[in-house]
């Protein structure tokens, strides 16, 4: 039969997993796109997949996992798009909306050691692997003594390369290790308070057309308002600081006894300055939530400080 709808995702074992995750999610909820075939999964390859010897902060940035995708989602190339949102960049383009948000999963970092060993118990001088500079930072902050190397791939090649030796630690999202069945291998689970969570982490966004009523009509019965709300104050937040992976940012909201609390920070790369602000208040207002701890980071800045 043909296709009713059409995902659009990443190739990678995790981004694969999503992208199942919601056909699976969409075929229960609604009886017409429950026949084999009625949902088609294509793979969509990617500059942030195709450049892996680099940095992002050298190459574009985070939207490098998103760009493809976006652009086969305006030529109706397919219907939908699955994203992990800590990869989604700040404003999204023209014509294009995140119209759901599954439940989200543990948005804590997880932790790894060759030697078993936690974060504050590395040994000095310790080769720590990771990409991301928000990571490397808050690393940093802790343990100055560490050393921190630049390590990309997936989740298991990243594994792979710290059981070769190329370091001693790495830290991967603990929602990913979740979804792939891989939690057990975690030497242990990051507190926010040592290691706050990119923005967005732990979230599936579903991203579609603006002018697509059909697919937002298919979409509404999976969406989740708390997540939701939890995201729009960590994403409002980083608008106002207009930030990028080049910057080390973090943002996590928790929504407990009707009260949302949102903590974010903003870093110097090597660790040596980090600026927090913390907001709690109704979820209703959630953006605003977002938008003044993003105004309070940046007032707290210093001149030579760049966000970028």
């Amino acid at each position: 039969m043909t296709a009713l709808l059409r995902i659009g995702t990443r190739g990678s074992p995790l981004a694969l997993a999503q992208a199942h995750q919601t056909r699976d999610r969409l075929a229960a909820a609604h009886a017409e796109l429950a026949p084999p075939g009625a949902i088609e999964v294509i793979v969509i390859r990617t500059t942030g997949d195709r450049i892996q010897d680099r940095p992002l902060a050298e190459v574009g940035g985070k939207g490098l996992f998103t760009k493809e995708i976006e652009e086969a989602l305006l030529a109706h190339d397919i219907d939908l798009a699955v994203h992990s949102m800590k990869d989604v960049p700040t404003w999204l383009p023209d014509g294009l909306d995140i119209a759901c948000l599954l439940p989200r999963e543990d948005p804590r970092d997880a932790w790894f050691s060759r030697s078993g060993a936690d974060l504050g118990r590395l040994a000095p001088g310790a080769i720590v692997g990771t990409a991301s500079l928000r990571r490397q930072a808050q690393i940093l902050a802790r343990r100055p003594d560490l050393t921190v190397i630049p390590l990309r791939g997936n989740v298991e090649t990243r594994l792979r390369k710290m059981a070769e030796g190329v370091c001693d630690a790495t830290v991967l999202a603990l929602a990913g290790l979740r979804r792939l069945g891989l939690a057990d291998r975690i030497t242990s689970v990051l507190d926010p308070d040592v290691m706050l969570p990119a923005v967005g982490q732990g979230a599936i966004g579903i991203e579609i057309r603006s002018d697509d009523d059909q697919t937002h009509g298919w979409l509404s019965a999976l969406h989740c308002p708390e997540t939701g709300r939890r995201v729009a104050a960590e994403r409002a937040a980083l608008a106002v600081l207009d930030g990028s992976c080049r910057t080390p940012i973090a943002a996590l909201a928790r929504l407990s006894e009707g009260v949302l609390a949102l903590s974010a920070l903003v870093a110097r790369p090597d660790g040596s300055m980090i600026w927090r602000a913390v907001r709690s208040g109704d979820p209703g207002d959630a953006t605003r939530l977002g938008t003044d701890a993003g105004a309070e980071l940046k007032a707290l800045l210093p001149a030579d400080f760049r966000v970028s």
